[in-house]
């Protein structure tokens, strides 16, 4: 019965998503990938936000549901039948009566399994679509056939492009440059690589006066011109991508490119993405609970690898999901990269036992690894562990709710529920 509920809600709801779309006509940006979709959608609204009225999707609203929840403005109804039923009413009003409506919509598009793509692309049409990285092992590929497969699906969010549509893609990832071959719209490409339209160079973390980390800078290069990019509060590749696809939009839209750059300094990044944050007993957090895929975890190791503290090193780590056969061979290749990063190794869930497994094959001490069952533990054990000016690196899939390990050794409690991802009622309410 649920599921059938379920459908009858996602089909009127995409109706009335498609009329009004058609009503107000804003510009749409969708963006996909397996990596640095929301950190992406992030710094796009960033950049946006300074030139018009702009909505984006939020939280995780990236799903089949999600994308006209986003377009109504309508948050998810869960099982409230309720909530369900004012939403389409409000769906109604956006169509029947003039609203004061967003001129962009920033839209982050995922898949979960075979046909999601292609379902939205049925209906959806964009103005620009950035395609951000895949990844040699990409979350979600336990649904699919193989690796060619998924790429294949993601790829069809280029089909939503309008005539004089824009394409964007990371040049850095061989299988999302490829598709600039296979298309004949307007593309522009960012990326470290040399060819790429707009690049990146001297990427570093930089610190404050106490050599505390503080962010990371970069520089960006358009058409001759050479910009410093300042992000402060994050770390990590991701960031740096992710604001690199938002500067080559900006660019293949004609906005002001150092206006762009000033708007990114400090814009408002989603919890559990390389979010800094400061730990119990002066310690210091990398957050990035949000989930978890091989590519992403190894891009943060090595981050924390590089960052110069005077504290320890400790990596938590938790079960990377949906990689079927991968999985095995995934997680051990975690805890290889681990050993080179990091000197204690927390491990969390059964798969991340061969995250340990990894470790122990390439030499790391096996006194400074810790296994546990669940977030809770690792989150209790660290609160007696964790010692001044540590450096904590907290990572794991959705469903491991690593969120509960950064929430033990958070020293501002009184914020969590805006620091902290999955902070709503019904996440809360789940074990």
């Amino acid at each position: 019965m649920k599921k059938i509920f379920k459908k009858i809600i996602i089909y009127i709801l995409r109706i009335e998503a498609k009329l009004v779309l058609l009503k107000y006509h804003p510009q749409v940006v969708a963006i996909t990938g397996s990596v640095g979709k929301t950190s992406t959608k992030d710094a796009v609204f960033a950049v946006i936000s300074g030139v018009s009225y702009v909505r984006k999707s939020e939280k995780s609203f990236n799903s089949e549901i999600g994308l006209p929840l986003t377009i109504l403005g309508i948050p998810n109804g869960w099982n409230n039948p309720m909530i369900w039923f004012k939403n389409i009413l409000i769906g109604l009003r956006l169509i029947i009566l003039r609203n004061n409506y967003p001129k962009w919509l920033v839209l982050e598009v995922g898949i979960g399994h075979p046909g999601d793509m292609k379902r939205t692309a049925a209906w959806l049409k964009t103005d620009a679509v950035i395609m951000t990285a895949i990844g040699e092992t990409p979350s979600h590929i336990e649904f699919f056939n193989s690796r060619k497969h998924l790429i294949e699906e993601k790829a069809s969010l280029i089909k939503t492009l309008k005539k004089g549509g824009l394409l964007v893609l990371n040049s850095d990832d061989e299988a999302i440059l490829e598709m600039k071959n296979k298309v004949k719209c307007k593309t522009i490409t960012y990326g470290f690589k040399s060819g790429a339209d707009i690049s990146g160079s001297e990427d570093n973390i930089f610190y404050n006066e106490n050599n505390v980390p503080k962010g990371i800078i970069y520089r960006v290069d358009e058409g001759g011109k050479s910009l410093p990019v300042i992000i402060e509060g994050v770390f990590g590749k991701n960031h740096i991508y992710a604001s690199l696809g938002a500067l080559a939009l900006s660019s293949g839209l004609k906005f002001n490119l150092l206006e762009a750059i000033n708007r990114l300094k400090n814009y408002d990044v989603s919890p559990g993405r390389m979010r800094l944050l400061k730990g119990i007993k002066n310690s210091f957090i990398v957050d990035d609970t949000y989930n978890s895929s091989p590519f992403a975890c190894e891009s943060g190791l090595r981050t924390i690898g590089e960052v110069k503290n005077i504290g320890r090193k400790i990596a938590v780590l938790g079960d990377m999901l949906e990689l079927g056969k991968h999985t095995k061979t995934a997680h051990e290749a975690i805890g290889k990269n681990a050993k080179e990063n990091v000197e204690f190794l927390f491990v969390v869930g059964q798969r991340a036992l061969s995250i340990k497994t990894g470790a122990l094959d390439v030499g790391m001490n096996p006194d400074n690894i810790f296994d546990f069952g669940d977030s809770y533990q690792a989150g209790e054990f660290l609160k007696n562990f964790i010692l001044k000016n540590d450096l904590v690196f907290i990572k794991g899939s959705q469903g491991m709710r690593m969120e509960r390990t950064v929430e033990a050794i958070l020293e501002d409690q009184e914020n969590k529920s805006n620091l902290l991802v999955r902070q709503d009622d019904e996440w809360l309410a789940k074990r």
